[in-house]
């Protein structure tokens, strides 16, 4: 798998979605990166992304507070030597937070015909799921 050149080597580090694995500049020349990705992960990592910049805008004020505790306050917890280090979650448990709240407390996809409009490939359809 390739990795962009300005690929962090934290994996804490925020991510912006173009900075994520692509196939090469080789493969990228015949099909658009967002088909090389599950149909919904583009449109919902650029949403993310958005939303994360915009300060959580449009969030309820407990969302809010939690991703602040999550993600902005330092987390001191001791360790097996008797010593502190900081605690950071890793940036993808940080994005899948922060997609699920997003998804259902911002875009209110409640349903998995909400998730439609993300498709960035076309290949789901409502035909995908059973209607019980």
């Amino acid at each position: 798998m390739a990795l962009p050149p300005n690929f962090p080597t934290d994996p804490h580090a925020v991510l912006a979605p173009e900075q994520r694995w692509y196939p090469g500049d080789d493969v990228l020349a015949e099909v658009p990166y967002e088909n090389l990705l599950p149909p919904l992960v583009h449109k919902v990592r650029q949403g993310v992304k958005a939303w994360r910049d915009s300060g959580y805008a449009g969030a309820c004020g407990t969302t809010q507070a939690l991703l602040r505790h999550w993600f902005q306050t330092e987390h001191v917890l001791p360790q097996p030597d008797g010593t502190m280090a900081r605690f950071q979650y890793y940036f993808a448990q940080r994005e899948a937070v922060e997609s699920a709240l997003w998804l259902y407390e911002i875009e209110q996809a409640r349903d998995p015909y909400a998730l439609l409009k993300y498709d960035s490939s076309g290949r789901v359809s409502k035909g995908m799921f059973p209607e019980d």
